[in-house]
């Protein structure tokens, strides 16, 4: 299933995205409490796709694949490198990226995403997909001048949590298996990155264990897995689109700030 967050009229629905991508079967509830069909079809073209979630705490794992560590010229972490992004820096498929006025260096990030479907602690390995609902696409957008700045003192907040800093979309992919799922990043039109999830160092299981184990985890939480080798800039103007086997495109243009 690939469960869509969208507005009708000013009012928000979640539903099945149908094959073809052109209609959306409506749901009642939501995918985290419940959800049942009411039978209504929505025309794609007649609807505003939303984040796939609403302000959800979101986790970033960093330094997750060697060849993104090797590009870096970092030693293989001894412990996971997690860090968070504001629920105010989620935006949805077609919103902009807003290039911050004063922003020297931003770069994309192009990352497969784990959304919690139900509370969890302590969780194994084994056990961890049961706490999964599905995957979405993500962007982890960097601000690389202040997140050099802020990693010097053991810090990371604004470099990487700044608004509109972590597009995700377009679905929530239930059903999926994410041990071997392509990922595409393109800007312009131009591959920066191709990449396969095998290649995650921690992968899915491991990472909804890791955090479980410290923290617990509630339903709506994203979990950015981390990004391969090929990030790079990106500058108002341009088009990024983050594409994963089995979820689709997320896309969004790069605007200028408003001063």
């Amino acid at each position: 299933m690939r469960i869509v967050r969208y507005s009708i009229g000013g009012v928000c629905h979640y539903g099945e995205l149908e094959v073809g991508d052109a209609r959306i079967a409506r749901f009642e509830g939501d995918p985290f409490t419940g959800i049942r069909p009411t039978g209504d079809i929505d025309a794609v073209g007649d609807a505003r796709i939303l984040p796939p979630l609403e302000r959800p705490r979101i986790f970033g794992f960093a330094y997750n694949y060697a060849s993104h560590i090797d590009e870096t010229d970092r030693d293989v972490p001894e412990v996971p490198v997690v860090f968070m992004k504001p629920s105010t820096a989620m935006a949805g498929p077609g919103d902009a990226i807003v290039y911050p006025a004063d922003g020297e260096l931003i770069h994309f990030e192009g990352e497969l995403v784990v959304v919690i479907g139900k509370e969890a602690r302590h969780v194994k390995p084994s056990e961890a997909f049961e706490y999964i609902l599905g995957y979405t696409c993500g962007n982890d957008v960097s601000d690389r001048i202040i997140q050099r700045k802020e990693s010097k003192f053991g810090a990371l907040l604004i470099g990487k949590g700044q608004d509109t800093f972590a597009p995700m979309g377009p679905v929530i992919a239930t059903d999926l298996d994410s041990s071997r799922l392509s990922l595409t990043t393109r800007v312009n039109g131009t591959v920066m990155q191709s990449a396969s999830t095998a290649d995650l160092l921690l992968a899915v299981p491991g990472i909804v264990s890791y955090l479980s184990r410290h923290l617990t985890l509630l339903p709506g939480d994203a979990i950015m897995t981390g990004t391969p080798a090929g990030v790079g800039p990106i500058r108002p103007g341009d088009e990024v689109e983050v594409e994963i086997e089995g979820i689709g495109v997320l896309r969004n243009p790069v605007v200028a700030e408003g001063r």
